[in-house]
């Protein structure tokens, strides 16, 4: 019954009575879904968190983009690039973000469904591409090829990312920094859940970790194919606490697998029975996130309540009156922040243009940082660079995930604006720049951590931001724009400046590459970005100022929203 589920798994649940009472509760959400419940209200809770759960495992397979500096090297020999050369495939492989602008724009228009479909199946057949070159099956493709498949190994991502945030956010609106952190901080894990994983696989092999990029993530995307769609708002104001309760259990699973990465990562030389065991582990983990819909389902079909929504219900419904009334009075005159915006009214605000520079100094660099990390490693005396991918990767996820539920918090109590957590960001990334430049003992761990963290602070607070200034109508699209700076900081801090001042430093080997050894390879691309950082800054802090009244109505609007919720229950 379950459509994810293998056909050969069925006789091992019919022997598992707890499995079959979790399926048949998923079956019963499932009907919800597609319109045959008895009752929709009843589950519709339910139906919206394990759409939820369904979207925390397409973003732990979808940040397979970041991964490249894990089979990178391999690229490298067999086609006997240069340093130019290889980064500018990573900028290939990100300037397939670019076109996300279709699946912005294809989110307005066709369901969640269609556009995980989409995204799954143009990954299988970028990364089996490079899959079939790496594993030396066939002849190294052209140069040019290359690209093309690089391309579509980075675009399939924007269109998972594009159904997943665009759908959780509608369907979690008074919750946006929450859910941006856990689901971006997900992504920031993808790279050591692949790493990790196959580390105790099949034992660093490129070949078998591209295999598990191209399969992985259309596997897991055919199931939210079936439970990830958009759910009605809900219409009781105290499901907001409730709300707040679940994504404290998703925060605390997602610490807690962070953690568990973390510490496999410093295992030295697993047996393989300890790599089948933590691999075991780790998926427990990742299922283990299936407790909140269960809960929610009984919770919801035998537990009081009822009463708060019938409560609720006309108060909202005059809300709703209200908006659509006001909605009307704004197509009559130009937007201002924290309304909605169509895609032309937002390109022509200076404030959306100080976001997408400040977002450009933070990503790019970052970016470059993760793509060139394999070099970075080799350069400074390391012969095994995984554990830098890796510290970067879970860093990134406690960046991301903190400072989604932090700015959500400080907004709610101080309305402090998210742009300024962004400048704190960019500042500390900054002084991660200056100890990689300065190439100490160690400084490249402490880099690493630094750089992960800030990278998945910019990531997680951007998305909300953009969000609550240009409204939610276009959103799919607005995000995709933002996203033009992956592909473009990429191009130029890495493809450009890093590639460029590399093979400035860099000597010519007998094979016809090149290859640079000590801290001064990179020193002048991180002064160089920590400048660029420093502008990000200025231009955060400008709109904290700008955008200051904006979040005085948020946080005046969620404290009325408690308040109602607080007298409804008395």
């Amino acid at each position: 019954m379950i459509p994810f589920l293998p056909f050969q798994w069925m006789g091992w649940l019919m022997k598992s009575p707890s499995v079959q009472l979790v399926t048949l509760i998923l079956i019963s959400i499932q009907f919800d879904f597609m319109g045959f419940a008895p009752s929709s209200s009843t589950v519709s809770t339910a139906s919206k968190w394990l759409g939820f759960v369904t979207a925390v495992w397409i973003q732990c397979i979808s940040g397979n983009n970041y991964t490249f500096s894990n089979y990178s090297d391999a690229i490298k020999s067999l086609m006997h690039l240069t340093q130019v050369q290889l980064n500018n495939l990573s900028v290939a492989k990100d300037v397939g973000k670019a076109f996300g602008l279709l699946a912005g724009l294809a989110s307005d228009r066709f369901p969640t469904w269609a556009i995980l479909l989409i995204g799954s199946i143009e990954g299988l057949v970028g990364y089996g591409a490079q899959w079939l070159v790496v594993s030396q099956r066939i002849q190294p493709l052209p140069y040019w090829q290359m690209c093309v498949f690089l391309c579509m190994g980075g675009n399939s991502t924007t269109w998972m990312n594009t159904a997943v945030l665009v759908t959780c956010i509608r369907n979690f609106r008074t919750n946006r920094g929450p859910v941006s952190g856990i689901l971006k901080g997900f992504v920031g894990l993808s790279t050591a859940i692949f790493t990790n994983l196959c580390s105790a696989l099949f034992a660093d092999d490129p070949a078998s970790f591209l295999v598990m990029l191209a399969v992985v993530p259309f596997a897991v995307c055919l199931t939210g194919v079936f439970f990830l769609r958009e759910v009605p708002p809900t219409k009781s104001a105290s499901d907001d606490a409730e709300e707040t309760n679940y994504f404290g259990v998703f925060n605390a699973i997602a610490v807690v697998v962070a953690l568990y990465l973390l510490a496999f990562g410093f295992v030295p030389n697993p047996s393989t029975l300890v790599s089948r065991v933590f691999t075991a582990v780790l998926l427990v983990m990742l299922v283990s996130p299936l407790g909140v819909p269960v809960y929610s389902y009984f919770k919801v079909r035998f537990g009081p309540g009822n009463d708060v929504e019938r409560v609720n219900e006309p108060l909202l419904v005059q809300k709703e009156s209200e908006s659509v009334a006001a909605e009307e009075e704004v197509e009559k005159r130009a937007p201002v922040l924290g309304e909605e915006h169509t895609i032309m009214e937002a390109l022509r605000s200076v404030d959306f243009w100080i976001l997408f520079v400040s977002f450009l100094c933070g990503v790019g660099t970052g970016l470059a940082v993760m793509n060139n990390m394999g070099q970075i490693g080799l350069a400074l005396g390391y012969t095994d660079v995984s554990l830098f991918v890796s510290l970067t990767s879970i860093w990134g996820f406690f960046g991301r995930i903190i400072s989604g539920s932090v700015s959500e918090l400080s907004i709610k109590k101080a309305a402090t604006p998210r742009p300024l957590w962004m400048a704190a960001s960019q500042l500390l990334m900054a002084v991660g720049y200056i100890l990689m430049a300065m190439a100490m003992p160690g400084s490249l761990y402490i880099g690493s951590i630094v750089v992960g963290i800030c990278y998945g602070v910019r990531l997680a607070i951007t998305v909300p931001t953009a969000s609550e200034l240009f409204g939610l109508k276009y959103y799919g699209l607005i995000y995709n724009i933002l996203i033009l700076n992956l592909p473009l900081g990429s191009f130029l801090f890495s493809g450009l400046l890093a590639g460029i001042l590399y093979d400035m430093e860099a000597t010519t080997t007998e094979g016809g590459g090149n290859t640079c050894v000590g801290g001064h390879c990179y020193r002048l691309v991180f002064i160089c970005m920590t400048g660029a950082c420093v502008v990000g800054f200025f231009l955060d802090i400008l709109l904290s100022f700008r955008t200051k009244n904006i979040y005085k109505k948020i946080s005046l609007s969620k404290k009325s929203k408690k308040s109602l919720g607080t007298s409804n229950r008395q």
